[in-house]
């Protein structure tokens, strides 16, 4: 489905571009040339997290469930939790290890408030479990909010699937019944966290208070696959005005982000946009872009850092000098995301290597301290 990485090739830039605009102070030396656009990147970038959600509820229900019901495979239900969380932690764990390390060295004389405290050890091991936000410690590089929460959907998805076929036996339904039952979970589920958890920012460190818009990328997913126009019809229009009741009830532009992209994946998918995507969304470059956007989104911050803090040590600045060093963040980010991509997360999910990941975290970051 090439669409979807287009998609997340476009919404990472946006994410680093986020990033290249807020921290560091190349960013406020560049802001001269285009004080617009850096300020509404280093505002408003962060939006295009929601691109991310609603994909990751659409491959979560077509792995899961592509039919409605847990897809059967050998092994019970908590090793696909696990296999997920070596599938996330092995590049985000090889990604701290370098962040830390960055930081680390050039702490002592980049004096920024971008550049993480020197960690502690059970800070060090809260992120490497996925639970630093759940636990209060404070992030060792950005972006490690959004890891943690992909987590905890995916056991959500999973645990509401295992509910449905729960429901599916105790009530002696068929799988076309089943199917709808779990449906209507999701659909439960989505509601509460657009009407109610979403608006409450104390619950953004868990997943409840972001399932409304995973959850619509399930419902996406499931809505294109109807094959009877009508139903089809009848199913888009309730994702339709499941969303505009959400922004009725309180106008949130992420959830307009969130909506938008699931109905056009509900759309696309039946249409076929998704394997076949107009000309321009199907370049190589962009498609590159799109299947290395998770390390991406995991290195390009310790880059950013380094390349800020070696401009700043070199004393020469102008607002084109800023804005190079800026461009040369960008490329230097795709590039050591191509060789975490290569060498970390193309690799099969593997516990050892998840092990020997955290253990290098843990070292390296009480090195850093020390």
């Amino acid at each position: 489905m090439p669409l979807l990485d287009a998609a997340k090739g476009i919404a990472c830039l946006f994410i680093v571009g986020h990033h290249l605009c807020r921290y560091g102070p190349l960013p406020e030396g560049a802001a001269s040339l285009a004080p617009r656009l850096i300020g509404w990147l280093g505002r408003d970038g962060r939006l295009a997290v929601q691109v991310f959600l609603v994909i990751a509820g659409f491959l979560a229900a077509a792995s899961l469930a592509p039919q409605g019901i847990l897809r059967a495979r050998p092994g019970p239900p908590w090793q696909r939790v696990w296999q997920r969380y070596a599938r996330l932690a092995m590049p985000y764990l090889a990604a701290l290890c370098v962040s830390v390390l960055v930081a680390a060295a050039i702490r002592p004389w980049f004096d920024h408030e971008a550049v993480p405290a020197a960690p502690m050890f059970a800070q060090l091991l809260a992120h490497g479990l996925l639970l630093q936000d759940l636990l209060g410690y404070d992030a060792l590089t950005t972006g490690v909010w959004y890891v943690a929460i992909d987590f905890q959907l995916f056991v959500l998805a999973l645990a509401m699937i295992m509910l449905a076929e729960w429901l599916q036996r105790r009530w002696r339904l068929d799988a076309a019944r089943a199917a709808w039952l779990l449906a209507v979970l999701v659909l439960a589920m989505a509601a509460a966290s657009l009407f109610a958890f979403n608006l409450r920012a104390e619950l953004d460190s868990t997943a409840f208070y972001f399932i409304g818009s995973y959850g619509l990328g399930m419902l996406a997913f499931w809505i294109g696959r109807i094959e009877q126009p009508a139903r089809y019809g009848a199913a888009l229009a309730l994702l339709a005005a499941l969303g505009a009741g959400a922004l009725f009830w309180d106008w949130r532009i992420r959830i307009a982000i969130a909506l938008a992209i699931a109905m056009l994946l509900a759309v696309g998918q039946r249409r076929g946009w998704l394997s076949a995507p107009p000309a321009w969304l199907a370049a190589e470059p962009l498609l590159w872009l799109g299947r290395i956007s998770y390390s991406l989104f995991l290195i390009h911050f310790p880059v950013i850092l380094l390349v800020n803090a070696v401009v700043a040590q070199l004393g020469i600045h102008s607002p084109w000098i800023d804005l190079l060093g800026m461009l040369a963040a960008l490329v230097l980010a795709m590039g050591a995301a191509a060789l975490l991509h290569r060498w970390v997360e193309s690799r099969p999910p593997s516990g050892r290597m998840t092990l020997v990941l955290l253990l290098a975290l843990l070292a390296g970051g009480m090195l850093a301290a020390a």
